[in-house]
């Protein structure tokens, strides 16, 4: 680990949603179309050192790097014990 001293943080996550369509007539459909984040630091640290924590810490967010780097997403459905395909 880096050593640094964080005194506080604070983080807000925004995620915009979107639903639209009807269930009962078939055309639903939702989504996100954005993903914000808020990063509040406080430590009596050197500025630069604590910069480097937070560099390294939003590349180790695994939320952060899914949404960033989508991956596939893959998946299995069974009704009443049978397999179902979409």
């Amino acid at each position: 680990m880096t050593k640094t001293r964080i005194t506080k943080a604070k983080v807000r996550v925004l995620i915009h949603w979107y639903l639209t369509g009807s269930v009962t007539k078939g055309t639903v459909d939702s989504g996100c179309k954005e993903v914000e984040t808020h990063l509040e630091v406080e430590s009596d640290d050197d500025a630069e050192k604590v910069r480097h924590v937070v560099r390294l810490a939003k590349k180790g967010c695994f939320a952060e790097q899914m949404v960033v780097r989508p991956v596939p997403l893959t998946g299995s459905i069974r009704i009443n014990g049978e397999p179902f395909s979409l």
